[in-house]
């Protein structure tokens, strides 16, 4: 789609700043372990290398001496970090040295810096950037922080909440910052709700509009100046829609994640069953935003994918069909020389786009397949009932509960589905008699341990019980449409259901979003601006019906207003689908950010955990803290006495004073590979992420008092130790 890409804001914000400390320089850029999961996330190796960068380390490691160069340093604010930093100081390891942050550094730590001499000689920078997440698609981006659920709805979790959102509020604001918005700020407030996190949104979003109005009055450049329509921001939660992560969603990207074993991590593959060629071995397929097919594809339905994957492929082989062999002849139909080379220069990319279709081949069958096993079509046809409280023909459907119970007693639908089904069931009836809860439970064959997963339910805000005759009505909080599609439509009777998120995105574009059910968080300030356009905004959507010429053409030359969704609890990959459909259809640009992706089996999990003993649950706040590694303080031993004989060899091997007879760092260079508790501060703990200014010209940094004498060129061939 087109618009903003997140991935592109971080790395050009990333390889502006290293570019620009030191200009000119030669440089070793340091990072921790942390920071250099984000910089691989977004950045190449080889563009870091470019901006005048001899060498990257990483501060946990063991790492040479290197007194004539200025190191760039880009860490996490954490503890251990700024202690291997003072180490390195204690040691002047380094010339100069620029610090950078990707957040808020804690006050306690910032304190230790300010007030130690050795850091006010050695530091030339320091400077915060506000990168602190991982943009995983264009508009997709999460704080890989699966731990977040717990903490914000474990009952025993609650003294850690406030430290929590304060983390939450501030990587938000880093999107807003990174972004350059200066949103209107909406929260969703649900009605007549009784469960404790009911007030979580508006607790979340009031941190971050008190963290964002700070950061803008210490920063008159914020935001930059733009015609774009002034941004908005919404923060929601997972209980807003309970029904869309346990569904089985039949789009490509969504059914591969719920169905096949996806290794999820740092990077994303998928073990298909095609072999290497040389080795025999099962191959590992990246999925990532550089694979084409998978950006193309991976929001399509996946009645439409096999068929349209098949006949791309057969495109692709008949844009290269030098590199098809003649089965008649048994010979390949390269021709002349010149033929020849030309096929060795298109050989490489030929071949990573055979694999890549041979992987999208192989995992789009591998769906369909269980598709077909674990029958799925009966499955989903009673859940999109379930979901949208209509049957196929948009009426009020009969005999639903027959057809749960048929389900239920099925051997050919496993466990994990019937409890799925439970859970619908008992949302469509917005909670079911405790007799009936456990009757289903006997059909279905469930343990004791499925029925905590349904209880927990209640601590999301689901209604899980109900008297016999309770005069409460059915709650209706369905994204689903109520009406039949347009007969040119794709619709599709198993994926009818709508999440309740693209719901909200289209009211709030069309100026109809309920301020009761998502308040403002400045209501005497911001409605009349976050509602204003509403009426253009109106006459744009009228378009959005086939054909679409009279709208796409122009709005390709008007700024898009940005819209982020913050989702706290995890957001699933019908959500993400939906933020990319609104924009694409309505003219926006759509973020969504989450803590982390929710697949059914990881949110049924996390339910079930809501009660166990906190302990078990091996929260990472309350992990023992890393240390800074000891040989980080270890000593170097003194010089041996220069009396005719060698010197004495440093802990690299070399002899101590050899580091200008070293050879050149394009070896250690090529070798590198990157590819891989916060509390409130004061506001001008939080500058933009743009160029360093010039040393004393803002609050925030510390001037070195002697400037070096100005180094020469030789100093780079020293700048490295063979390890």
């Amino acid at each position: 789609m087109a618009g903003t890409s997140a991935i592109k804001i971080l790395e050009e914000i990333i390889l502006q700043t290293v570019r620009s400390t030191a200009p000119g320089e030669w440089k070793i850029l340091v990072v921790d372990e942390n920071s250099k999961k984000l910089l691989d996330s977004v950045v190449k190796e080889d563009d870091i290398l470019e901006l005048n960068v001899t060498n990257i380390e990483q501060i946990e490691d063991k790492r040479p001496m290197n007194k004539d160069m200025d190191a760039v340093y880009i860490l996490s604010p954490l503890p251990h970090i700024v202690d291997c930093v003072m180490a390195d100081f204690e040691r002047r390891r380094y010339g100069r040295s620029f610090l950078i942050w990707t957040s808020v550094l804690p006050p306690d730590q910032r304190s230790r810096l300010d007030h130690s001499t050795m850091a006010r000689e050695q530091i030339a920078q320091l400077r915060i950037l506000n990168i602190d997440f991982f943009p995983r698609e264009s508009h997709l981006i999460t704080f890989r922080d699966p731990w977040s659920f717990p903490m914000l709805f474990h009952p025993a979790c609650n003294q850690l909440v406030r430290r929590h959102m304060d983390d939450l509020a501030q990587k938000i604001v880093s999107i807003c910052v990174s972004l350059g918005e200066y949103p209107t700020i909406r929260y969703h407030s649900p009605r007549n709700a009784t469960h404790e996190a009911s007030v979580l949104c508006s607790h979340l979003a009031r941190f971050v509009q008190t963290e964002l109005d700070q950061y803008a009055k210490y920063h008159q450049d914020f935001p930059p100046i733009s015609n774009r329509p002034r941004g908005a921001l919404f923060i929601t939660d997972r209980s807003m829609d309970l029904f869309a992560p346990v569904l089985h969603e039949f789009t490509y990207q969504a059914m591969v994640h719920d169905l096949l074993p996806i290794i999820e991590g740092d990077k994303v593959f998928y073990k298909n069953a095609n072999k290497d060629e040389a080795t025999g071995a099962t191959k590992e397929g990246e999925i990532s935003e550089k694979d084409k097919i998978w950006v193309a594809n991976r929001h399509l339905h996946m009645k439409d994918l096999l068929d349209k994957l098949v006949m791309d492929f057969k495109k692709f082989r008949a844009e290269n069909p030098q590199f098809e062999e003649d089965a008649t002849q048994g010979q390949s139909s390269i021709g002349s020389i010149n033929n020849i080379k030309d096929m060795l220069a298109g050989l490489p990319q030929f071949q990573a786009g055979k694999e890549a279709y041979a992987l999208h081949l192989g995992m789009a069958q591998d769906a369909m397949d269980m598709f077909q096993a674990r029958r799925l079509g009966d499955i989903a046809s009673v859940e999109q009932t379930l979901a949208t409280g209509l049957d196929e023909d948009y009426k009020k459907p009969k005999n639903l509960a027959d057809q749960v119970v048929r389900l239920l007693d099925d051997e050919g639908v496993l466990p994990a589905d019937r409890l799925r089904i439970i859970i619908q069931y008992m949302l469509y009836r917005d909670g079911l008699l405790p007799s009936d809860t456990q009757k289903l439970l006997a059909h279905a064959g469930l343990p004791a341990q499925d029925g905590e997963v349904i209880h927990n339910l209640d601590l999301l805000g689901a209604r899980i019980s109900r008297v016999l005759k309770d005069p409460r009505p059915v709650a209706s909080t369905r994204g689903s449409r109520t009406q039949p599609p347009l007969p040119d439509s794709d619709d599709s009777g198993l994926s009818r259901y709508e999440p309740v998120l693209k719901t909200m995105l289209e009211d709030h574009v069309r100026g109809q979003l309920d301020q009761l059910a998502f308040p403002f968080t400045k209501p005497q300030l911001d409605a009349s601006e976050g509602l204003a356009g509403a009426d253009t905004l109106a006459q744009s959507s009228l378009r959005s019906a086939k054909p679409t010429w009279a709208r796409t053409r122009p709005s390709t030359r008007e700024p898009q207003q940005r819209i982020i969704v913050f989702m706290a609890g995890g957001a699933t990959y019908s959500e993400a689908r939906a933020c990319y459909e609104v924009s694409e259809a309505l003219n926006k640009d759509v973020f969504l950010a989450t803590s982390h992706m929710v697949t059914p089996s990881l949110f049924l999990r996390q339910i079930g955990d809501l009660s166990v003993d906190r302990r078990r649950l091996n929260l990472p706040i309350e992990r023992p803290k890393p240390k800074a590694p000891d040989h980080l303080f270890e000593r170097e031993p003194p010089p041996a006495p220069r009396q005719g004989l060698p010197s004495q060899p440093s802990a690299s091997g070399l002899p101590q004073g050899s580091r200008q007879n070293q050879q050149l760092p394009v070896t250690g260079m090529a070798s590198l590979n990157i590819s891989g508790g916060h509390t409130n501060g004061s506001a001008n703990n939080h500058p933009l992420p743009t160029p360093p200014q010039s040393a004393g010209s803002a609050s925030n940094k510390i001037i070195k008092e002697k400037e070096p004498e100005k180094k020469k060129k030789h100093h780079f061939f020293s700048s490295r130790k063979d390890r």
